[in-house]
């Protein structure tokens, strides 16, 4: 059987099963196309549990588009605090001033404008306009790469740019009327019964009669993903320096990693406490008492952290750094996740 016939044979399946077991999300409750955006871009890199309560509580501080087109950018990145890449947030402001001044604070209805807008790629403008206003394009993610190249027995490699662009052609050609709940149904049959690893829910599926991988045993060998990551490493000393009951801060570059966000003073390799007076010298700071507080390894796309924090009572405060109030800290001012479980020892 060809690829798109049997592609074809999925539509009925998929609609039929997501209507009946598609999970209560807030982002569902209505076709929102703003709720619909908002919901997508935080899911990127992310995981539902996690995006749930950041959704709610972001919705509730920018409810409308006129809103995120307003909102102070370091409010913005304090409600994105946690979810990570960043950008996603800034995008999003970006897009939402084009949507104020291009479209009168109305979201596009069609993909060919969505994909246009910042931080909006063909995957998010294909979901946005299938799922609130029925454009029959397709949405294609990692869920769905791996649920098609499952079904019809791909081996090539999810991974490249060129398998993604011709799945997105074959699911474009077979596309339903109820485009919007056969992509959802896609990404939701991925995310809980075709998952990764090898270990899909395949006596659960709607598809294992027409699936070449469940029928020829290959569901640990597809998808196929040759490309890998090579992170570079670094060593990061991060300094809780504290003065009576303020705590040093200072704001990262405004371009960059983690750009325009705030952290604890540290620098690029790890020391020990021996090390730590020369360090605090160049800052114009004395040390009157050291405690080493844990050490954190964290994870970018590009790059490992291998962090050790030290909180240190120092005599005086400098010009160099932001001296603030502990409570303002957590209520006030964005931390990257990185120095977030250094943050929970002041």
């Amino acid at each position: 059987m060809q690829e798109i016939e049997r592609l074809k044979e999925i539509r009925k399946p998929i609609i039929k099963w997501y209507q009946k077991n598609k999970r209560e999300l807030s982002w569902r409750k209505e076709k929102n196309p703003y709720h619909i955006w908002i919901s997508e871009i935080m899911l990127q890199q992310t995981r539902i549990e996690a995006v749930k309560q950041y959704y709610d509580r972001f919705l509730k501080q920018i409810p409308t588009i006129q809103n995120l087109a307003e909102i102070e950018e370091e409010k913005l990145l304090k409600l994105w605090e946690g979810l990570g890449y960043y950008d996603r947030a800034r995008n999003l402001k970006k897009a939402a001033q084009v949507i104020q001044e291009r479209y009168k604070g109305e979201m596009p209805k069609h993909y060919k404008e969505l994909v246009q807008l910042p931080g909006i790629g063909e995957y998010t403008a294909g979901a946005i306009s299938s799922i609130a206003y029925n454009e029959q394009v397709p949405a294609v993610d990692g869920n769905v790469l791996r649920v098609v190249s499952r079904v019809v027995g791909s081996k090539k490699d999810v991974l490249e740019s060129k398998t993604k662009k011709e799945f997105t052609q074959k699911l474009q050609e077979i596309m339903p009327e109820q485009a919007g709940d056969f992509n959802e149904g896609l990404m939701e049959l991925g995310e809980l019964i075709c998952i990764p690893n090898g270990n899909p829910l395949c006596e659960k599926c709607p598809l294992q009669e027409i699936c070449v991988a469940k029928c020829e045993n290959l569901t640990k060998l597809i998808p196929v993903r040759k490309q890998k990551v090579k992170r570079k490493k670094e060593g990061k000393t991060v300094f809780l320096l504290e003065f009576k009951e303020k705590i040093a801060i200072q704001k990262r570059e405004k371009t960059g990693l983690l750009a325009n966000m705030y952290q604890f003073p540290s620098i690029d390799k790890k020391i020990n406490k021996k090390e730590i007076e020369s360090v605090l010298q160049k800052w114009k700071l004395k040390v009157r008492q050291i405690e080493e507080i844990g050490t954190h390894h964290h994870v970018f796309s590009h790059l490992e952290w291998d962090m050790i924090g030290y909180k240190i009572q120092v005599d005086c405060v400098n010009e160099e750094f932001m001296w603030v109030n502990k409570k303002d800290i957590i209520k006030k001012y964005p931390i990257p996740g990185a120095f977030v479980p250094f943050r929970n020892k002041m």
